[in-house]
């Protein structure tokens, strides 16, 4: 897999991941745990854009 088209698939990783925390952290009420879901689903995003970035380039 190229380098551009793994950074989008672990960006969407992290994004799903990212909700996951952040469902789970208002369900129990743990403002850590939804801040650090916000947290990965940003970072998720970042990554899906390099990739994007890396795909037009050709990297």
């Amino acid at each position: 897999m190229k380098s551009g088209s793994r950074d989008k698939v672990e960006g969407t990783l992290h994004e799903v991941q990212g909700k996951c925390k952040e469902v789970a952290g208002k369900i129990t009420d743990n403002p850590k745990l939804v801040a650090e879901g916000k947290t990965e689903k940003l970072v998720g995003k970042a990554q899906g854009k390099v990739g994007q970035v890396k795909k037009v380039f050709g990297k």
